[in-house]
């Protein structure tokens, strides 16, 4: 039987270093608002499914302390390589390691959807003070960018890769696996880019949780008083200097999915995923014209009960 935890960890070995330098941070001003609700300026902050150390650097701006909670050595290493003041320990969402009633925030940065949503609402409760809150947080992909034929690229190629996900976990092989694709896939079903998780098969043994139930997860596991979804964006703008390329910052986020690596470590090329024709389409119509773009933060918290 396959370790689901293990597997899933195991799909973000290998690009360590693309996902640190493309994917983006939560807004400062998230900070501030979780900070406001567990009623605390200085908090101590549990960041569960850490990664390279993203999340974790973004709630020390705003943080006394903050500890990194990650089963992935490949991006727990990236993390630590940094040299930062910030404290990461080996553990999953299930044991984190963390003694009980000490974490006024807990945070899972683009993270939840790995995590088996009851038995994590169950650690978070130990872990959390009364009062203090959890934050699943969540980028909407892809980021907005103005531009429709680049962000419809960014749906054709996630629709085809979840598909040839379905096949490579169906056993598919050779020209089977790289038949084209109808648009009535059944594979395409619950496509939806908000909620990419949902009903989603992945090779491998990987197991996703969906997006849009986590709020519903929360208040189902008694571990909250309050639970609320809050949605924020933040804008990167093109330096003047030239010194961000935001073309090339689009199209590497997509390099940095979990399901673009997945299937080139299954085999197929750029041209069978659709990378290579999702960088062409983007790079003709953007051109030098992008100059910025917008992350949209889906924040799904909960401010855990008192005894």
């Amino acid at each position: 039987m396959i370790d689901v935890s293990h597997a899933n960890s195991d799909r973000f070995s290998g690009f360590a270093d693309l996902y640190d330098a493309h994917r983006p941070s939560p807004p400062l001003r998230l900070g501030a608002l979780l900070c406001a609700y567990a009623r605390c300026d200085t908090p101590v902050v549990v960041d569960v499914g850490s990664g390279t150390g993203l999340s974790t650097r973004w709630a020390k701006q705003w943080a006394a302390h903050v500890i990194g909670v990650e089963p992935s050595d490949d991006m727990r290493s990236q993390a630590e390589g940094r040299g930062d003041d910030i404290e990461y320990r080996h553990g999953t969402s299930t044991e984190t390691g963390i003694a009980d009633h000490s974490a006024d925030i807990v945070v899972a940065v683009q993270a939840m959807h790995w995590m088996d949503p009851q038995p994590t609402h169950v650690e978070v409760g130990r872990i959390l003070r009364p009062g203090g809150v959890f934050a699943a947080i969540d980028a909407d992909w892809p980021p907005v960018t103005g531009i429709a034929d680049a962000e419809a690229a960014w749906a054709t190629m996630h629709a085809r890769m979840r598909v040839l996900e379905a096949r490579v976990a169906g056993g598919l092989t050779g020209h089977r696996l790289r038949a084209p694709i109808a648009s009535d896939d059944p594979a395409l079903a619950d496509e939806d880019l908000v909620d990419p998780h949902r009903n989603r098969v992945i090779p491998g043994g990987v197991r996703s949780w969906s997006k849009s139930e986590h709020l519903a997860q929360m208040r189902t596991s008694g571990q909250y008083e309050f639970t609320r979804e809050v949605v924020l964006d933040y804008t990167e703008s093109a330096r003047p200097d030239g010194g961000a390329d935001l073309v090339s910052r689009f199209v590497a986020i997509m390099r940095s999915q979990g399901s673009y690596q997945g299937l080139r470590r299954a085999g197929l090329s750029d041209d069978d995923i659709g990378y290579t024709e999702f960088e062409r389409t983007v790079a003709a119509v953007s051109g030098r014209s992008l100059d910025s773009i917008t992350f949209n933060w889906r924040v799904r918290l909960g401010i855990r009960r008192h005894p």
